[in-house]
């Protein structure tokens, strides 16, 4: 029984330096030589993904001078993905389950969004802070909440994302636990949960980094 559940994400494999973190350039090597190969299968199959997530975004980002960003975003998505996916493998660690790697991609974007919005669309920006239709006595409180609330963007997304990584994983530890403990009836009943849990968390793996695409090409469709 381990002392402490969230020693399952310590990064730590000795004491110079760690190797966890390698996991983040381990997705190169479960590509397969064939998809270097022009054309191959697979290509077709990443063109027709980065296609449909091209035409998603687009559909956000209405202006033209913004349609290119998304070149941007959508890399990062197969990022978090690949990511989160690899997690689930045994004795691979999940680098998305600490803030330091989620909130080193959430905050450079908010913090080039911000600047671009306030260097190039100012008023705009300021006009954002009070919603249309307010009340003049509550514009002050507004002011300061609108602020706040954009203030923590770049925290709620990595803690959103870092957030459910853990509590999948934590949950598959705790069942995984118990089931040594267990009877063997209740064993395998645990056994089948933690397969039932394992598919649910291949979809959360894809639904959190679309979540976190989503969010930051909204974010960059409102300084506009």
């Amino acid at each position: 029984m381990m002392m402490n559940l969230f020693s399952t994400f310590d990064p730590t494999t000795s004491s110079l330096f760690s190797l966890n973190w390698i996991c983040l350039f381990s997705s190169i090597l479960f590509i397969p030589l064939t998809y270097w190969i022009i054309p191959s299968r697979l290509n077709f199959i990443w063109l027709i993904v980065f296609k449909t997530l091209y035409k998603e975004f687009k559909t956000i980002l209405n202006k033209k001078e913004n349609i290119g960003s998304n070149m941007i975003i959508t890399p990062v998505f197969m990022v978090i993905a690949l990511s989160n996916f690899l997690g689930l493998f045994p004795y691979i660690f999940t680098s998305t389950s600490h803030l330091s790697i989620t909130l080193a991609l959430s905050l450079p974007f908010w913090l080039s969004f911000m600047f671009m919005g306030w260097w190039n669309n100012s008023i705009h920006m300021l006009a954002h802070l009070v919603p249309q239709g307010a009340p003049g006595i509550l514009l002050p409180f507004l002011v300061i909440v609108e602020t706040i609330s954009n203030i923590i963007r770049p925290g709620t997304l990595a803690v959103r994302l870092s957030a459910n990584m853990i509590a999948g994983h934590l949950l598959l530890t705790l069942m995984s636990n118990s089931c040594t403990m267990s009877p063997m009836i209740l064993s395998w009943t645990i056994v089948v949960s933690q397969m039932a849990l394992m598919i649910l968390e291949l979809a959360v793996a894809f639904i959190q980094a679309y979540v976190f695409s989503i969010l930051t090409t909204l974010y960059l469709s409102e300084i506009n």
